[in-house]
C-alpha cells in the first residue's frame, strides 16, 4: 500500500483528480464528504493551517483528505473521502491514522451523512461522537404539492429595522464585524475572513439580492443570506445571524421568514434546507415550528485528549 503524501498547497492537478474523487463520492453517497469550506480551501491556493493529505495507488488518486488547523484553542479539523470503486481496502484507515499522525493526536474529523462505514470507522481510530450537525428541509408552496407546505410567517421587523440587501465591497467589513459577534460561540462561522468572504462572492450561485441586511440607526444588526442549489432546485437558509444586543426581540424569526419568501416567491424553488446543531434546541424548535424536518445528519468526531 501506498505512503500519505502531505502537501501544504494544492497543485492544479491534484485540485483535478481531487474534485472528480469528490464529485464521484457525492453521486455514490448522496452528499459530498467535504465541506463547502473543505472544497474552496482545496482549489483556493495556499492558506495558512490547511494541510492535503493524497493517498495515490499506481498513479491514481484513491484518496483525498484535509486538515485544517487554524483554531487557536480546538484540535485540528479534517474531512476525508475514498473514491468509490477503491472502497473496502484499507484506504479509509490508512488516511484516518495520517490525520492522526499529522494533527499530532488533537484531531476533529467530519463523517458526512453519518455512514455506518464512517461510524465504524471512527471506532477503530479511536474517537468518540462530539457534535451532530442536522440538515432540514422543508417544502416550500411553488412545490407540486402546495398543500404541504405550512403557511410562511408575514415578516414583522422590530420598531426602527429596516431591511436592505447586500452591496459587495461597501457592506464586507460590516458584516464581516457582524458575523463575528453573532456567532462568537461558533468557531467555524464566526472566524470567516475577507479572503473566506470573497471566496464565496467570487461562487456562482452568489447572488448580492438574496442576501439580507437589517439595519437599526445605520448599524447592522442582523443579515439573512440564502444560497440557490440550481442544479437541486433547493433554497438554503445558509447564514442567519443577529447582532447580540439585538437578539430576543424577533429578528431573527423575521429575517427567516423573509429570506424563505424569497426563495419561494422571487426564486420559485420547491424546497428550503438549512444546517443546524442539534444540541441548540432553541433554533430547532424554530425551526421545526417554521415545518422544518430532518432531512440527514452530519457528525463530528474527536480524540478524547
Amino acid at each position: 500500500m501506498s505512503d500519505v503524501v502531505v502537501v501544504d498547497e494544492a497543485s492544479a492537478e491534484l485540485v483535478r483528480d481531487a474534485q472528480s474523487l469528490i464529485d464521484e463520492s457525492a453521486r455514490t453517497d448522496g452528499q459530498s464528504p467535504l465541506s463547502e469550506q473543505g472544497r474552496l480551501q482545496l482549489r483556493g491556493g495556499r492558506r495558512a493551517g490547511v494541510r492535503h493529505l493524497l493517498l495515490r495507488q499506481d498513479g491514481e488518486l484513491v484518496g483525498y483528505a484535509q486538515l485544517e488547523d487554524t483554531d487557536p484553542v480546538e484540535p485540528p479539523t479534517g474531512e476525508f473521502a475514498v473514491h468509490p470503486s477503491h472502497r473496502g481496502r484499507g484506504y479509509g484507515r490508512q488516511l484516518g491514522q495520517a490525520l492522526l499522525k499529522e494533527s499530532g493526536k488533537r484531531l476533529r474529523v467530519w463523517a458526512h451523512g453519518g455512514h455506518p462505514a464512517a461510524r465504524h470507522l471512527a471506532q477503530v481510530l479511536g474517537l468518540s461522537l462530539f457534535r451532530e450537525l442536522r440538515q432540514m428541509r422543508r417544502p416550500l408552496s411553488a412545490g407540486v404539492d402546495e398543500a404541504a407546505a405550512p403557511e410562511l410567517p408575514e415578516p414583522v421587523l422590530p420598531r426602527g429595522v429596516t431591511l436592505r440587501t447586500f452591496r459587495p465591497g461597501e457592506d464586507d467589513a460590516a458584516w464581516l464585524a457582524l458575523n463575528a459577534s453573532s456567532f462568537a460561540h461558533h468557531p467555524e462561522q464566526g472566524s470567516l475572513t475577507q479572503r473566506d468572504l470573497d471566496d464565496r462572492k467570487a461562487e456562482p450561485w452568489f447572488d448580492p439580492y438574496g442576501f439580507f441586511l437589517a439595519e437599526r440607526e445605520g448599524a447592522l444588526v442582523g443579515f439573512h443570506w440564502t444560497k440557490v442549489h440550481s442544479a437541486e432546485q433547493l433554497g438554503e437558509v445558509y447564514v442567519l445571524g443577529v447582532a447580540p444586543e439585538a437578539q430576543g426581540t424577533g429578528l431573527g424569526k423575521a429575517l427567516t421568514a423573509v429570506g424563505l419568501r424569497h426563495l419561494e416567491r422571487d426564486r420559485g424553488l420547491p424546497t428550503a434546507m438549512l444546517y443546524v446543531d442539534a444540541d441548540n434546541f432553541a433554533a430547532v424548535s424554530v425551526y421545526e415550528r417554521l415545518g422544518f424536518t430532518t432531512y440527514e445528519t452530519d457528525l463530528m468526531y474527536r480524540t478524547e485528549s
